[in-house]
């Protein structure tokens, strides 16, 4: 096949433009062009009156000498031979294996560790300290209901982890070359995704989807051999001599294992905590605080789109902002939600997390996005644990601000911009439930974040008007938007100084968001089996220990 990058084509181009401008690019008749299979589909905005569609098109021809054709258009940088995208398997369970890998969280990068680990024939077995994904829907959304929280299973702990309640965002800007993204679409599409995710430029599933196909994949996984225990809670992971023998359960039992994945998302301080006792090598990296912003859809689409908002292939308008700030900081929208509502997203008693969540129609009438300001470590002594510290102080406060019971504390735009008290909103009504509570939010945040978004407000306020509205409404607080910790692993992605324990995911500081969360899965697995099998074929490196589970 031929691959064809950037084909540009209007917004509302008819059936046979796609064809035409493949038999132009290449220079070939109807007869001899077979099929043609959009790769990817996004689109230009810079003028938002006159949008076009971009594609990057694989071909198939007939009677057709592709080298040739090829060589003479070696000037076209757009015209190549198409890659081969297909997953290769690096291993296949060898018979005998008595060994079963343990992970330990079933998140995005999780269920994508125990997924291909399963694919492969080494029956992982998967812990989750959360309940599976319908029983956790109940209990978050009963959260959000009555403010009735169960600090085990939420926003952040369950099957699916934190990005079921979340936009659903399929995009992100890790290197891929091994197109071990396009298998993580693939693998959803499978489960029940709409097939669009595979070639749309910004695909997203929203929350009611994810939900079904978590439980499909899951089945999937245990139709293969894995085994999965919710409600099951690691208390220690067994280091001994610095490699790991296991791990033991809230419920005292012991399970044996010298493969150890640790794919416990950004929320498990508790377990952060217990690696750092063990001395498990981590390290504090940077992450960001800040507040939700919420304005109507209708103002960003046609902010966005000019006359081309509400176009069906554009959907609901996004948008990225940055801002420099005088006093060194930088501002930024992070996890933007079009058509969505901001949510509870606390895993602790007495703090309020906020979060964003979209459902695939993105059909609500508010946009909403972080406004956060990045928090370098030096902010806390770089302690690897001072991080969260840091949130969980910010949490707590928020908690109080918003009246003790889970309400969050809000306030318009314009008054935080003139520092003045919290007036009840106007135009732009908050989602966030249970509900929120208008005060003034000077001191929600330390006093070098409250500037530097103070400042940037205006200036996004320049790039999409209306963004610094007097209306646009502020809820707090943002704080989860990645780990303050990174457990450090090696080329083999084993800790450093701790053999048999993979650090994985968003948690461990190695993804920020579904699709490389389950891209680092992935490879965590590869890693695992081909261990696994190094070690089944050189029985010397294998401690004496009996790691057959049973």
């Amino acid at each position: 096949m031929i691959r064809l990058n950037q084909v540009q084509l209007p917004l509302d181009h008819n059936e046979d433009a796609l064809q035409d401008a493949v038999l132009q690019k290449l220079a070939i008749s109807a007869e001899q062009l077979v099929d043609i299979h959009v790769f990817k589909r996004g689109y230009d905005a810079r003028k938002k009156n006159l949008i076009s569609l971009i594609y990057t098109l694989d071909v198939t021809l007939t009677n057709v000498d592709e080298a040739a054709l090829l060589a003479s258009l070696a000037h076209d940088h757009n015209i190549r031979v198409s890659p081969d995208t297909d997953y290769k398997y690096v291993a296949t369970a060898p018979e005998g294996l008595t060994e079963r890998p343990i992970v330990i969280g079933m998140g995005p990068c999780g269920l994508f560790v125990g997924l291909i680990l399963a694919q492969m024939g080494f029956k992982p077995i998967i812990l989750e300290r959360g309940k599976s994904v319908h029983e956790r829907a109940k209990d978050t959304f009963r959260f959000w209901r009555t403010s009735e929280l169960n600090t085990e299973s939420n926003v952040q702990f369950g099957e699916g982890g934190a990005g079921t309640f979340s936009d659903g965002k399929l995009y992100s800007q890790v290197k891929d070359p091994g197109f071990k993204g396009l298998k993580v679409k693939q693998e959803f599409v499978a489960a029940g995704a709409p097939a669009e995710i595979i070639y749309v430029s910004k695909p997203h599933i929203g929350t009611f989807k994810l939900v079904t196909m978590v439980e499909k994949m899951r089945r999937e996984i245990t139709r293969l051999g894995g085994e999965i225990r919710f409600e099951t809670r690691v208390d220690e992971i067994n280091i001994t001599d610095r490699k790991v023998t296991g791990v033991t359960l809230r419920s005292g039992e012991v399970l044996h294992s010298k493969h150890v994945i640790a794919a416990i998302g950004h929320s498990a301080r508790d377990t952060f905590q217990m690696l750092h006792d063990k001395g498990v090598y981590m390290q504090a990296q940077s992450f960001s605080i800040g507040f939700r912003i919420e304005h109507k859809q209708e103002m960003i689409d046609k902010d966005r789109f000019g006359i081309n908002a509400g176009h069906p292939i554009l959907g609901a308008a996004d948008y990225k902002l940055v801002h420099h700030c005088k006093n060194g900081r930088s501002v930024y929208s992070f996890c933007m939600c079009p058509g969505g509502v901001v949510v509870a997203a606390t895993s602790e008693e007495h703090a309020v997390v906020t979060n964003g969540m979209s459902q695939y129609s993105r059909s609500e009438r508010n946009a909403n996005s972080a406004i956060v300001v990045g928090i370098d470590p030096s902010d806390f002594d770089n302690d690897p644990l001072q991080g969260i510290a840091l949130q969980r102080k910010l949490e707590r406060h928020a908690y109080i601000m918003g009246g003790s019971n889970y309400d969050a504390p809000a306030q318009m735009v314009g008054d935080f911009l003139a520092s003045g008290l919290g007036k009840p909103y106007e135009n732009v009504e908050p989602s966030y439930k249970p509900n929120v509570k208008m005060t003034d939010l000077s001191d929600a945040l330390p006093q070098f974040a409250i500037d530097a978004i103070r400042e940037a407000l205006p200036a996004f306020g320049k790039k999409i008007r209306g963004f610094d509205s007097k209306d646009a409404m502020l809820t707090g607080v943002e704080t989860r938007t990645s780990s303050p910790v990174q457990i450090k692993r090696g080329a083999d992605y084993q800790s450093i100084n701790t053999k048999g324990l993979y650090p994985a995911g968003e948690g461990a500081g190695y993804a920020g968001g579904i699709l490389s969360a389950g891209i680092d899965g992935i490879s965590i697995a590869e890693a695992v089996a081909l261990d696994m099998i190094k070690e089944m074929a050189n029985p010397s490196l294998s401690a004496s220990t009996n790691y057959l589970l049973q």
